[in-house]
């Protein structure tokens, strides 16, 4: 199987791909040199997907409206 680029990937495609690799490697099966493959891959994933979420968190807004009704928006602090 050839592997995407991790960059090319979605959210979502990633998340998977990185839960396959974690349950791999949980069962203890499996070649040194594959696992550590697969370790090196998982954390290509795992800093995608943080990024990911990042700029999906950065986009996140309150709409608010005033008392005039007029609404307006302000980016929500994501902790």
């Amino acid at each position: 199987m050839t592997e995407k680029n991790v960059d090319t990937l979605s959210f979502e495609e990633a998340l998977s791909e990185l839960e396959t690799i974690v349950r791999s490697l949980e069962s203890g099966q499996g070649k040194l040199d594959e696992a550590i493959s697969a370790y090196e891959r998982g954390e290509l994933l795992k800093a995608h997907c943080e990024k990911k979420l990042k700029e999906a968190q950065d986009k996140i807004e309150k709409i608010k409206i005033a008392a005039d009704g007029t609404l307006s928006a302000e980016k929500i602090e994501v902790a």
